[in-house]
């Protein structure tokens, strides 16, 4: 039924240097299908491409941000085999988010639940509408968010997040916020001004900077702590040889 809509799976706006990409299938809940997933995927690395755009948002329409992976979809695939090459193709999906050189922010109007819950998780940074709520309940149908659990882990402590991935239950917004796994929370009429505050205030840095942190942050991750002060003293001092950085700096000091 979804190859008969002529409706995208993901819309596309870019304006200021933001690129939104909202996931457009209200009527099913925005599930995470293979079509879906294709779909996010292409436009990330469209996004990615474009030497315009500083800062991407992913949004969704309707009431639900998503709902996951389509479970009727995983459940008629043939064999293990064309499980987990879905459940691949999603992870690349979600790791294309993490290797993104620009800020990726999720905007979240309504539930984040299993695979949903991750894409929120992955971003960078992201925004809830008060009513949200988010979850990992895979657990509830005997089924472990394994693949969310990677990214959902890696955003709050792991005792939080394993009382999602064992209980299943839901949190609400500002507990999601409590735990780190969203930035903020906001009332719904004003999530769309905190998203595009914070995505403008973003697109108005200098581009080499902002991107030459997400990949510190990112590849710093995980390393000895000497490890990673050496890896950013050294990113740093690359960063001072910036001709914009330069340029800023003299100016703050009065020399240029």
């Amino acid at each position: 039924m979804e190859a008969m809509t002529e409706e995208p799976h993901v819309t596309v706006a870019v304006a200021d240097g933001v690129a939104t990409l909202t996931l457009n299938r209200p009527d099913r809940a925005n599930v995470l299908s293979a079509a879906m997933i294709e779909a996010l995927d292409g436009a990330i690395q469209a996004a990615d491409a474009d030497p315009a755009v500083r800062v991407l948002v992913i949004a969704a329409k309707g009431r639900i941000f998503s709902a996951g992976h389509d479970l009727a979809e995983v459940r008629d695939l043939p064999d293990q085999a064309a499980r987990e090459a879905l459940f691949a193709r999603c992870s690349a999906m979600m790791q294309r988010i993490a290797a993104c050189r620009v800020p990726v922010i999720a905007k979240v109007q309504g539930a984040a639940v299993a695979a949903g819950c991750q894409l929120v998780a992955t971003c960078d940074l992201a925004y809830a509408a008060e009513g949200a709520k988010f979850g990992v309940s895979g657990i509830n149908l005997g089924l472990f968010c394994s693949t969310p659990s990677v990214a959902l882990t890696r955003a709050v402590a792991p005792k939080q997040a394993l009382d999602l991935l064992f209980t299943g239950r839901l949190i609400p917004a500002e507990r999601a916020a409590a735990i780190g796994l969203v930035s903020a929370t906001v009332p719904a009429a004003d999530l769309d001004g905190a998203v595009d505050e914070a995505a403008g205030l973003i697109a108005r840095k200098p581009p080499a900077a902002v991107e030459l942190g997400k990949r510190l942050v990112r590849d710093q991750a995980g390393l000895a702590v000497a490890d990673a002060y050496d890896l950013a003293g050294r990113r740093m001092a690359e960063n001072m040889d910036l001709a914009e950085t330069g340029r800023l700096i003299d100016g703050f000091l009065g020399r240029s």
